[in-house]
C-alpha cells in the first residue's frame, strides 16, 4: 500500500514512520523541507512544495496512491489538499486532520474528505471511555455516512450481563464488532457469554443508539454505587456546646 502524507510537521512524521513500522511505502510533501526533517525520517519520498497546487501533488504522484492523509496544521491546505486527490487524481482514500472544530463541519464529501480525524473530539472521547459505564461514547464517525464507531461499557447489573452473544438481539443497523475484557480484544462468537464490565464496540447508525444504550442500561435501573467514583471523606471530629 502506498500512502500520501501532506504536511511533515510532527503529527505528519509521527503518522509516516508508524506506516513505514508496518512496510507501507511513504511519500512526505511538505512546503519546507529541511535537512533535519529528512533525517529525522529515513526510508521515506520526500517531495517540497505546496500540496495545494497541481503540479505538486503530480510529482508526488497522488495518482498512485492509495492513500492519501492530509496533516498539516492548516485546515484550508488539509481541504483543498483533499478534494485535489480526490477530484483531479482519483484517490481511493482521503484522510484529513480537523486542527479547529470550528471546521469540522467542512470536512465531509463535499471536500473530498472520506474520514475526518479531530485530535479535541478525539481526545474527548477517550475520556469518555474511561468514566463511563452503560453509555454510548462515540469514537469517531464514518464521512458521507450515518454511521458511527461507538463503545459501551456493560453495567455490572446490566441484564445482559451472562447471555451469549449469539442469544442477543441489538437493535436495528448496530453490528458488534468487538469485545476488550481487561485490556485484550476479543472478536466476538455466538458462544462468548458477556461479562459486567466488557467493553463492546459496534458500527451502528446513529438513530439506534439510544435503543443501544437503554438495551444495556434501561433508564429506570438505579445508578450502581460501585460504578461510581470512590469519593474519600474524613470523620469531622465531634464539638461540645460550650465550644461553638
Amino acid at each position: 500500500m502506498r500512502v500520501v502524507i501532506i504536511g511533515a510537521g510532527s503529527v505528519g512524521r509521527s503518522i509516516a514512520r508508524e506506516l513505514l513500522t508496518k512496510g507501507r511505502s511513504v511519500t512526505l510533501v511538505d512546503r519546507s523541507v529541511s535537512p533535519d526533517k529528512r533525517t529525522s525520517v529515513t526510508g521515506v519520498q520526500w517531495v517540497e512544495g505546496d500540496a495545494a497546487e497541481l503540479a505538486v501533488l503530480s510529482e508526488a504522484d497522488v495518482a498512485s496512491a492509495d492513500v492519501v492523509v492530509a496533516a498539516t496544521g492548516d485546515d484550508k491546505v488539509n481541504l483543498v489538499a483533499s478534494m485535489l486527490s480526490k477530484t483531479e487524481f482519483l484517490v481511493p482514500r482521503t484522510v484529513a486532520r480537523v486542527s479547529h472544530p470550528s471546521n469540522e463541519w467542512m470536512f465531509g464529501d463535499m471536500w473530498g474528505v472520506d474520514v475526518a480525524v479531530s485530535t479535541p473530539r478525539t481526545m474527548t472521547a477517550l475520556v469518555e471511555e474511561a468514566v463511563s459505564v452503560g453509555r454510548i461514547v462515540k469514537i469517531f464517525s464514518f464521512s458521507g455516512s450515518r454511521t458511527d464507531m461507538v463503545e459501551i461499557t456493560i453495567p455490572r447489573r446490566s441484564p445482559i450481563v451472562g447471555r451469549l452473544v449469539g442469544s442477543m438481539r441489538w437493535p436495528a443497523s448496530c453490528v458488534l464488532v468487538g469485545i476488550i475484557r481487561d485490556g485484550q480484544p476479543i472478536a466476538p462468537s455466538a458462544h462468548d457469554a458477556l461479562e459486567a464490565h466488557d467493553e463492546l464496540m459496534f458500527l451502528a447508525e446513529s438513530e439506534h443508539l439510544q435503543a443501544l444504550e437503554e438495551l444495556l442500561a434501561p433508564p429506570s435501573a438505579p445508578q450502581d454505587p460501585e460504578e461510581l467514583p470512590s469519593i474519600r471523606t474524613e470523620e469531622m471530629p465531634s464539638v461540645r456546646p460550650e465550644e461553638r
